[in-house]
């Protein structure tokens, strides 16, 4: 534990030299560490920030409120609109940034109105290098990263959440809706709700780490590995088959990879983006 009360102390060295701080807050493992060590750090001078959009599930909305509803954290909420975006709308290979521009120009306008000095993300220090433009619009709008400063791992993040008795230590890996999609696919709000009840029904019958990738008519399901055989167990791969036809799929299909992070990116190239929005290759 000695460890883990050194990068702890240090996460709350970095917080404690602000004089104010608005957590951007999905109630993510990350996040929700970022804003309860925030929170005791600077009391009431610590808010978190709720962007709701439809690319954010209604079950992950309510749950990220009634954690931090539990632990008495300062929050509130505000409303995005990536998809009146064009470029988010038809979904670029940099999609994420125009996502997260929208994000963190209406957080910044909250921060400005509320008198909030310092904008901050869960970004943690396994974040860094592969495709993630996001980080581009989040560096654009000098937005901190504690977890990154601190030297904090994913695996750090877990185990100090964890000591500090954070009911999202074990929490599955969630990215918002948009991810589902592969580039090119154009995205609506009626396709982002399909994708979410899709995975609602499948965490509805115990999966806990579930993917259902959009590609129009089909559905790819991926969960983790642990749990792939269970798919196949009765008559459950013939529930999810009919369930998912209601929701307008032709085919539902399983992926035998199971699970794993930014599979729709898989054979991008690393990219950063210039002020323009402008795509460049490392």
């Amino acid at each position: 534990m000695t460890s883990l009360n050194s990068k702890i102390g240090h996460l709350t060295e970095i917080l404690r030299g602000f004089p104010n701080v608005l957590v951007a807050y999905s109630g993510g493992v990350d996040s929700t560490l970022l804003l309860k060590v925030a929170s005791d750090a600077l009391g009431e001078n610590a808010r978190g920030i709720i962007g709701v959009s439809p690319s954010l599930p209604q079950r992950e909305l309510h749950e990220a409120i009634r954690v931090a509803k539990d632990h008495n954290w300062r929050y509130d909420t505000i409303e995005t609109s990536e998809l009146a975006d064009p470029n988010y709308h038809l979904n670029p290979h940099n999609r994420c940034y125009f996502c997260k521009k929208e994000l963190f120009s209406e957080i910044y306008g909250y921060a400005r109105q509320h008198g909030f000095q310092v904008i901050a993300d869960g970004t943690n220090a396994d974040d860094v290098g592969g495709h993630r433009p996001g980080m581009v619009a989040a560096e654009e709008l000098a937005v901190y990263s504690p977890l990154k400063d601190a030297g904090l791992s994913k695996e750090d993040v877990r185990a100090i959440s964890k000591e500090l008795d954070l009911p999202t230590w074990n929490k599955p890996e969630m990215a918002c809706l948009a991810s589902r999609f592969p580039t090119g696919i154009a995205i609506s709000q009626e396709k982002l709700s399909q994708v979410e009840q899709a995975e609602a029904f499948l965490k509805a019958l115990g999966f806990q780490q579930v993917r259902v990738r959009h590609h129009e008519d089909v559905a790819r399901i991926e969960v983790g590995e642990i749990e792939m055989e269970r798919l196949f167990e009765g008559n459950l791969r013939r529930q999810i088959d009919a369930r998912f036809k209601t929701l307008g799929y032709k085919f539902v299909a399983m992926d035998l990879s199971g699970y794993r992070r930014g599979s729709l990116s898989e054979g991008l190239p690393e990219t950063s983006l210039d002020v323009t929005g402008k795509h460049k290759e490392k």
